[in-house]
């Protein structure tokens, strides 16, 4: 028995390090994406003078920063837990989102004031096709990233990476947008389309860091988890004979991992040993269930309506 738990331990702490290994080359990745972009477009911008074009820019600029904090965020998330942090380190990831939204909240308002300024005082839009090209080679490289980071949060269920995903998800739509206002602006003439995508392109960029700001708050308040997953832990505890009940079910998360609290009913007639028995069999299942969750069971003695004592008339 103790040779299985052993071999346990060792094959979650394999998975622990390949998981971090995914969260930080995904963060590598992430930063040298934004920064090769950041280039591209600087460029593409200061020769087209593109209204929507500057948002992407800014967009990406803002990818890079944002890249950087998930980077350092990630790295002390993966700090093992120590005696003045018995939890761990996790909530250094929803600590970087929230910062991501703000700094993606900033950008989208200022970006709508320089689209109000254009629309007031339309200018036109030069060398449309190179901004084109560039907003295609955008695209490209984002869809790349995403793709890998979707990979990456799938493995670890890294939250400060799923923020970052989303956030590079909607650089894509970003994109495409830009290219249909260079179309309209330098091949139709419609000035306007430019700073009228461009404003479209700050609502939705707002909107991303709204959703982004609302989960790192659910999880730096200890949230509890979404009602799927908890009727999925009642099921695995409900699933054991020898368990009459469970009550005090309490649940949160930090980072990739969760926290599983709850109060098994027994029959009191049982052991203390066989009552350890049943408590350890129903936190691996919940471990199998939930990989790499944190799971504290108590035991208590199953009292039926019967048996309950009644005072008073």
């Amino acid at each position: 028995m103790a040779r299985a738990d052993a071999a346990a331990d060792q094959r979650q702490r394999l998975d622990a390090r390949r998981a971090g290994r995914l969260m930080r080359l995904a963060t590598y990745a992430s930063v040298a994406a934004a920064s090769v972009l950041i280039v591209v477009k600087l460029g593409a911008w200061w020769l087209t003078d593109s209204v929507s074009l500057l948002s992407s820019l800014v967009n990406s600029l803002l990818d890079a920063a944002a890249s950087l904090v998930t980077l350092l965020a990630v790295r002390q998330s993966l700090v093992p837990a120590d005696r003045e942090h018995r939890f761990g380190h996790g909530k250094a990831e929803p600590l970087a989102a929230l910062l991501q939204s703000g700094l993606i909240g900033g950008s989208a308002v200022l970006l709508a004031i320089e689209g109000l300024h254009r629309l007031i005082q339309p200018q036109v839009v030069q060398q449309g096709t190179l901004g084109i090209g560039v907003m295609v080679f955008s695209i490209l490289v984002t869809f790349a990233l995403t793709r890998f980071q979707r990979y990456v949060v799938r493995r670890t269920g890294s939250r400060a990476i799923a923020a970052d995903a989303l956030h590079y998800l909607s650089d894509l739509l970003t994109s495409g947008a830009v290219i249909v206002a260079l179309v309209l602006a330098s091949e139709f003439g419609l000035l306007r389309a430019d700073p009228l995508i461009g404003l479209g392109v700050a609502c939705f960029i707002l909107y991303s860091a709204y959703r982004i700001g609302r989960d790192a708050l659910d999880i730096l308040m200890d949230r509890e988890l979404p009602a799927e997953d908890r009727e999925r832990i009642l099921q695995v505890v409900r699933s054991h004979d020898e368990v009459l009940g469970i009550h005090d079910l309490k649940t949160r998360s930090s980072g990739s991992r969760i926290f599983i609290q709850l109060h098994l009913e027994l029959d009191g007639s049982l052991t203390l040993y066989r009552a350890h028995a049943v408590a350890e069999t129903v936190e691996s299942d919940l471990q199998t269930a939930f990989p790499g969750a944190e799971v504290i069971i108590h035991q208590d003695p199953y009292v039926s309506a019967e048996e309950t004592p009644h005072y008073g008339a």
